[in-house]
């Protein structure tokens, strides 16, 4: 076991009753006496959570094309997003309430009418069942037919619902005599579109994404007339899930940052080249060798994606364990990685999972509702800094969560040896920063004077990567290079490069490292902080000095771009002794607030 693993068919979830799902595919889960990863329902906070909902439409009128139902649970409201091209929303209702009921018609979708296994990954949304299995699927891929002339495969290692992996060997050339991995995948269990699509992006993005260690490495992509061949670098160590287990189900502190370092080194890669993985899992991380200190490498990219900076995705993917709840919402971005990253975490750090139930609608409820469990052993024990890295990954908004670079220098895992990514985040807030007004801009600049040297650890790094010129200052150019420096062939695929258009007033001025902690640091984040009330306090006394002036509630709406049906709400923001924002204002329009109650939405 613990090669390239085949997808696996996800859980078929009965209309009149939800069945028990495990954490693990392609396996059966391990019985309670040996099983090292816990069971530990999470607290529930339905009513008292400290997380205000990031998803801005209520209830009232279905969002979904065709009329949809919602497939979460009563008082849990969608988000829109964007989903992978060629897949469609439901074209009638489901019966509410569970959020796992729309599984079944989607692996109709996905897999066509024969039933599945009962574990494995989410499915990707799809229609419903009445639409039928296309016969005319074109299932030529174009890659090399001469397979058996290239490689001797040996053993079978794993298997998965669209096919199994095995070891190989090349035969001649470069790859001759180096031990492989050979994912097989059998072309008549692709009865439909989107499960070719599936194929045929994975393969796309495991030739783009390259010259990261702890990526696995591709090397060619066959096929002939039955199957698809995935060549891969084998890894012989086995899963991290086995070590976990191995090890009684839960690392010390210094052993989880060694592998935590590794996960957050290789997603922040993956997130800067524009690829979201929506299946992160300890079943997905392959040790090299079986040396205790063999390096990590990520695998299976069958449920990821290309994604462009500003896009949401409303794929309902993952695994039940791990899935974040704007996944569950339909609305989501790279965020989600992160928040699988946290759970990871989680489990290493104690050896319970943070969210947990006897079911897969159980689960999906626990993920939106519950908070995880900081209190019962062994968390006593657990450093601060460990807890709070663990609750800044696994925060319910997602605007809040830190980044996979932000991660790698927060004071738990923060050192000299490993260097920070690049964070594609920079580019989307200098870019809103640029084009922001003068008072959003004063706004901000204060906000910058009142960070803590933790913030100022993770923005100083960027602003070095950018390679700021001999003045110290950084331009247009700067930006650019530095997605060259650090970019592969997916940086096009996902378009990434097109934010630089939208950064052009810095053809024309420079920005130094003052401006750009402004324009670089993000409200939403800082607002997670345990002391953010000291720093929003602080950087209030520098707006009152330097950018506070007298505003009237028609500009304010304007710069929130609210109508006026917000003024009612405004107005207690702004003092009535001079006309300049309160503490109040100025904290709610840094990020640019919600206003629900007034029927309106800032974009």
């Amino acid at each position: 076991m613990g090669q390239c693993y085949g997808k696996t068919i996800p859980s078929v979830i009965d209309d009149d009753e939800d069945r028990p799902t495990s954490a693990v595919a392609d396996r059966p889960p391990p019985t309670p006496s040996r099983s090292a990863v816990k069971h530990t329902p999470a607290r529930s906070s339905a009513a008292t959570s400290p997380w205000p909902s990031p998803y801005p439409h209520g209830g009232g009128a279905s969002p979904y094309p065709h009329g949809g139902a919602s497939p979460l649970p009563g008082g849990v409201s969608p988000s829109p997003g964007r989903s992978t091209p060629g897949r469609k929303f439901f074209k009638r209702p489901f019966p509410p309430p569970s959020p796992a009921k729309h599984i079944k018609a989607s692996l109709v979708r996905r897999f066509g009418k024969a039933k599945p296994p009962l574990e494995g990954p989410i499915p990707e949304d799809g229609a419903t069942e009445g639409e039928g299995e296309d016969q005319s699927l074109d299932k030529n891929f174009g890659y090399n037919k001469n397979f058996g002339a290239k490689y001797d495969l040996g053993k079978e290692v794993g298997r998965g619902h669209f096919g199994h992996t095995c070891q190989a060997k090349g035969r001649k050339g470069d790859l001759r005599d180096v031990p492989l991995a050979v994912k097989i995948i059998s072309k008549a269990k692709m009865t439909t579109a989107i499960s070719i699509e599936d194929v045929r992006r994975e393969v796309k993005i495991l030739k783009a994404l390259s010259g990261h260690k702890h990526l696995v490495r591709f090397y060619d992509a066959c096929e002939d007339t039955n199957n698809v061949y995935i060549v891969m670098e084998l890894c012989e160590g086995g899963e991290l899930l086995d070590r976990i287990l191995s090890r009684g189900g839960r690392y010390t502190e210094e052993d989880a940052k060694v592998i935590v370092l590794q996960i957050l080194s290789v997603v922040a890669f993956c997130h800067l080249q524009g690829v979201v993985h929506r299946d992160l899992k300890p079943e997905n991380f392959l040790f090299t060798t079986r040396n205790e200190d063999a390096d990590m490498k990520l695998i299976d990219f069958g449920l990821s994606d290309f994604i462009r900076p500003e896009e949401r995705l409303n794929d309902i993917v993952g695994s039940a364990y791990y899935v974040a709840p704007e996944v569950l919402h339909r609305s989501y971005s790279l965020e989600a990685d992160i928040w699988s990253i946290g759970v990871i975490t989680y489990i290493l750090l104690c050896g319970s999972r943070p969210f947990w139930a006897r079911t897969e609608s159980g689960i999906f409820r626990a993920v939106l509702r519950a908070d995880p469990n900081f209190d019962d052993l062994p968390w006593p024990s657990v450093s601060p800094e460990a807890k709070d890295f663990v609750k800044r990954l696994l925060n319910k908004d997602y605007r809040k969560r830190m980044t996979a670079a932000q991660a790698l220098t927060h004071p738990w895992l923060r050192s000299e040896n490993h260097p920070v990514p690049l964070d594609i985040l920079i580019y989307k807030l200098v870019k809103s920063y640029l084009h922001a007004s003068p008072f959003k801009r004063g706004a901000l600049k204060a906000l910058s004077k009142a960070l803590t040297e933790d913030e100022l650890c993770y923005l100083r790094a960027q602003f070095m990567l950018l390679e700021p010129n001999n003045d110290g200052r950084v331009s247009l150019d700067n930006f650019k290079m530095a997605l060259v420096r650090n970019g592969t062939d997916a940086l096009t695929e996902s378009r990434v490069p097109e934010i630089l258009n939208t950064m052009t007033p810095l053809s024309y001025r420079k920005m130094d490292f003052e401006e750009f902690c402004a324009a670089a640091i993000s409200t939403y984040q800082l607002e997670a902080l345990e002391g953010w009330e000291q720093i929003a306090s602080t950087a209030f006394e520098h707006f009152e000095q330097e950018g506070n002036r007298v505003i009237s509630l028609e500009e304010l709406a304007r710069e929130l771009n609210v109508g006026p049906t917000a003024h009612t709400i405004l107005r207690d923001w702004i003092r009535s002794s001079d006309g300049k924002l309160s503490l109040l204002g100025y904290t709610k329009f840094l990020h640019g607030v919600t206003l629900r109650s007034a029927n309106t939405r800032h974009r």
